[in-house]
């Protein structure tokens, strides 16, 4: 994945494109209308940055992401952890969960996902 990094925006419009694409940029033009109240400069703005940035492919005037979904929420969890928490998943999950309580279903699932991930 590319190193660079998305703002809320960008990370937006990306979302946009991976629930339609391929598309043409002129559904996206109107999709970005519906979605963000763009103007269609505002949309081609954000495709030329986006492939600048090599997050999409634009041919042809067909928009289709060359980055997957999971792989750039998977990096911007990451630094979010490192940035925030200091990669602490308990720090997390404490500042998280403090005054809210999850029901026994949940808990079992958090339980059983950590079991999943332990060093063995």
């Amino acid at each position: 994945m590319t190193k660079n990094r998305l703002g809320t925006m960008e990370y937006r419009f990306l979302s946009l494109i991976w629930d339609n694409e391929p598309i043409s940029s002129m559904q996206l033009v109107k999709k970005c209308s519906e979605a963000f109240d763009w103007k269609k400069s505002t949309t081609f703005t954000m495709l030329r940055k986006m492939k600048e940035k090599g997050f999409i492919d634009n041919d042809n005037s067909i928009v289709v992401s060359r980055v997957d979904r999971k792989d750039v929420e998977k990096a911007e969890s990451e630094i979010f952890m490192d940035q925030t928490f200091s990669g602490s998943l308990p720090h997390f999950l404490t500042t998280f969960l403090n005054g809210k309580t999850i029901s026994e279903t949940e808990a079992e699932e958090i339980k059983r996902l950590i079991d999943s991930f332990k060093e063995r």
